[in-house]
This record gives structure tokens, C-alpha cells and sequence, in this order.
């Protein structure tokens, strides 16, 4: 069975893992991906949430760019119809661009032109309101790697006590002799090892979820600087109008 994430999450932080077969013996090595089998059941759990960490980030990577928020070409375009008080236009060019401040001066000048006698405080409110959707649209979507982040090592303690609930009550049937004892022991290591991959998954899930936190809040910025342009600028002919 292989999880190529990880292994290489437990690679990166565990480069050399070996282990005793007896106190007298040479240390015998063994192949992490024979440690991760001996995790049990709860290391698919584990292997599970790096795969799905592994999606996030790289679909992260590639969906939040600035792009997504404002771009020069839709400033540009809505500067000039703005000027040209083509409210219409705009709202039918905002209809085909992706960008969240099109989604913004979308719903401000629909409700521009629903409400002709509209405050500029109201036009404000409404953009206010949309932006505060947008803003909260992308910093869900990163939530999910902080989700990862705390459900990861809970499921890692889950195993590691499995584990050790089972060892117990093999000391507690008295079955633990002689030579068993080292059967415990293995049993013991066994039951620690999801608690050690899912800190890993859970260091790496909230690492990037910082770093993508940082690049959400830029975007918030630069998504609220270009708001501000676009209702100044219509702010500025409503008041040529009056």
C-alpha cells in the first residue's frame, strides 16, 4: 500500500527510523512504509486527510491569485464606462468577468439603477455587503486546512490510544511473560506511530494554512482598495448629476 504524501511528510521529518528486535541484536531497519501498516486502521484515516491536504494546497496555488480579485483590465474598463455613466454596460461586462470587485459593482449599480434616488451611503452599504461576502468566501476556503490541522492529530491519539488500551489488556490477562514483554513494547511503538503522523499532517495543514491566510488578507485588501475606487468614481458623477 503506498501514500506517497505521507511518506514524504514523515521522510521530511523522520529521515532515519530503525528499531531493535532484541537487546542483544544488531538494530534491524525497517522500511517506513512497513511502520506506517503497523499504524492499523486509523492510518487510512491519516492518509486520507494528507491526500486531501495535498489537493487543497496545490488547488490553493492555483485558484488564489489576484487575478481572482481585481486585475487592471476590469479596473480599466470599469473606470471608463463609470465615466461614461454606462452603468448598463458595466453591469453586463461585470456579468462576464470573474473577478469578486466585478461581483461588487455588480450589485452596487444594480441597485444603482433599481433605485435611481439611492444615497450614496445606501450604494456604500450595498457594496459594503457584498464585499463582506466575498471576504468571507475566501477566507472559508482556507479554513479547511486549519480544519485539518486540529482533526489530524486528534485521529493520530485516537490510534495511539487503540493501541494502547489493547496492550493493557493484554498485561491486564496476564498474558505478558518472558519473552512477550518485547511483544508489548512493539505493541506500544506501534500504537505511537499515528500520533506522530498525524502531527506531521497537522504541522505541514497548518503551515500552509498560514500562508494562504497571508495571501487571503492581501487579497481582502487590495478587493476593498478597488471597492473604494469604483464607489468614488461613482460617487463622483452622482454628485455631477445633482
Amino acid at each position: 500500500m503506498k501514500f506517497p504524501f505521507l511518506l514524504a511528510l514523515l521522510f521530511a521529518f523522520f529521515p532515519s527510523l530503525a528499531l531493535a528486535a532484541d537487546p542483544g541484536a544488531a538494530v534491524e531497519d525497517i522500511t517506513l512504509a512497513e511502520i506506517l501498516q503497523k499504524g492499523g486502521w486509523v492510518m487510512i484515516v491519516l492518509v486520507v486527510l494528507s491526500i486531501f491536504t495535498l489537493i487543497l494546497v496545490m488547488l490553493y496555488f492555483l485558484t488564489l491569485r489576484r487575478s481572482t480579485v481585481v486585475t487592471n483590465k476590469f479596473m480599466n474598463a470599469a473606470e471608463a464606462m463609470i465615466r461614461k455613466r454606462d452603468y448598463l454596460g458595466l453591469i453586463a461586462y461585470c456579468h462576464r468577468r470573474n473577478e469578486a470587485v466585478a461581483r461588487v459593482t455588480q450589485k452596487s449599480l444594480d441597485f444603482l439603477t433599481k433605485n435611481p434616488a439611492a444615497s450614496q451611503s445606501e450604494i456604500r452599504e450595498v457594496a459594503e455587503a457584498e464585499g463582506s461576502r466575498q471576504a468571507g468566501i475566501l477566507t472559508q476556503r482556507i479554513s479547511y486546512l486549519a480544519d485539518i490541522g486540529g482533526i489530524a492529530p486528534m485521529v493520530g491519539l485516537l490510534g495511539t490510544v487503540i493501541g494502547m488500551i489493547k496492550s493493557f489488556m493484554e498485561i491486564a490477562n496476564g498474558n505478558i511473560e518472558g519473552t512477550k514483554q518485547l511483544q508489548l513494547a512493539e505493541g506500544v511503538w506501534e500504537a505511537l506511530i499515528t500520533t506522530a503522523a498525524g502531527l506531521v499532517i497537522s504541522i505541514v495543514a497548518m503551515t500552509f494554512y498560514s500562508f494562504f491566510r497571508g495571501r487571503v488578507q492581501n487579497h481582502i485588501a487590495e478587493l476593498e482598495a478597488a471597492s473604494t475606487h469604483i464607489l468614488a468614481l461613482v460617487g463622483g458623477q452622482l454628485n455631477q448629476t445633482q
